[in-house]
């Protein structure tokens, strides 16, 4: 049967589904492939349901931990579970790699000692947050570590058109590296990643005026677009009077690339809710070079009004290491 017949045979039979008063069966969706030059999970679009746990481990064998990846499908724990958009993602810590280093403490910084650094980063991704539960556990098991610290995290629907919303309720407005090669992935095929939760004084700000909260951002709330006007942030805009469209405190203006003058992070942040006032931002990056985010993080303390809505409570930086395949085992 040709690729055109095939389709008409489909289209027909969900015309005829819907005429007997019956919704035709969802798609089922293609399952991410965890094999390949880079690990899944980095420039996978983001999932719904994220869970980052960080461990310490002796001698990791991120061999066996690659096989437990590729097989992670089939395993009984899963059995019958939506699976097919699992992603699993390893990154090893300073300790263990000489591709990263620790993250410095940055001004604001709350984070105790079990949650600074770590030797081993485990990320799960997934649309189904008991499929990612499951596998986070399985996977840990496997790590045959001792854990850290642990994060459950979610994220909105999100379109091109309609970017998920952070737990302050504004659009996640994100300036996407347009260069992957020279500003996110290593010449290995791995990248390095920076894991930080970051608790946020939700009712205070959501008390303030939404015009208040807008110059926090420099973003209007109700679709995300720049306070500059367009669809792109223009940080040297100004009104007729001659004020700058972007507050001078604007968080989009001090933690713009150009402003840090880095390359642009890639993000795969989510939003957290532990309960009671503990909610907020599990941000992720990944970046070619830890400074990308250290030169940001350090500008952004300089004069971010949204830092004073922000204290971090955890923090790291891994060596997320390259792809692997059937044949290739996953290693350092």
């Amino acid at each position: 049967m040709n690729a055109i017949s095939r389709r008409n045979l489909l289209l027909g039979a969900g015309t005829a589904a819907l005429a007997a008063g019956c919704a035709p069966a969802p798609a089922t969706p293609s399952a991410i492939d965890p094999y390949g030059v880079h690990q899944a999970g980095v420039d996978t679009p983001a999932q719904r349901h994220c869970a980052v746990s960080v461990w310490n481990v002796s001698e990791p064998d991120v061999a066996a931990l690659g096989r437990e990846i590729a097989a992670l499908r089939g395993n009984p724990a899963l059995e019958g579970m939506p699976t097919a958009d699992l992603t699993a993602t390893i990154g090893l810590g300073p300790r263990l790699s000489p591709a990263v280093a620790e993250l410095p403490e940055f001004p604001g910084d709350r984070v105790a000692p079990s949650e600074r650094g770590g030797d081993l980063l485990l990320q799960i991704c997934g649309d189904d947050p008991l499929s990612v539960s499951l596998a986070s556990d399985v996977l840990g098991r496997a790590t045959r570590g001792t854990l850290r610290w642990k994060q459950n995290a979610f994220r909105g629907p999100s379109t091109s058109a309609s970017p998920a919303r952070n737990m302050l309720g504004f659009p996640d407005g994100i300036v996407v590296p347009t260069e992957p090669a020279r500003e996110v992935w290593l010449d290995d095929g791995g990248t390095i990643a920076v894991v930080r939760r970051m608790r946020l004084a939700v009712g205070d700000f959501l008390a303030r005026p939404v015009a208040e909260q807008e110059r926090v951002f420099g973003r209007r709330k109700a679709d995300g677009k720049p306070l500059s006007g367009g669809d792109e942030v223009d940080l040297g805009a100004k009104s007729p009077d001659g004020q700058y469209l972007i507050p001078a405190d604007a968080h989009v203006r001090w933690a713009h690339p150009l402003s840090a003058g880095v390359p642009t992070m890639l993000r795969r942040s989510y939003n957290y809710d532990n309960g009671g006032d503990d909610r907020g931002l599990l941000f992720i990056s990944f970046q070619r070079e830890l400074r990308t985010f250290v030169n940001t993080a350090y500008r952004m303390a300089d004069g971010d009004a949204l830092l004073r809505f922000a204290t971090t409570t955890a923090s790291a930086a891994f060596h997320v290491l390259p792809g692997f395949s059937a044949g290739k085992p996953l290693s350092l």
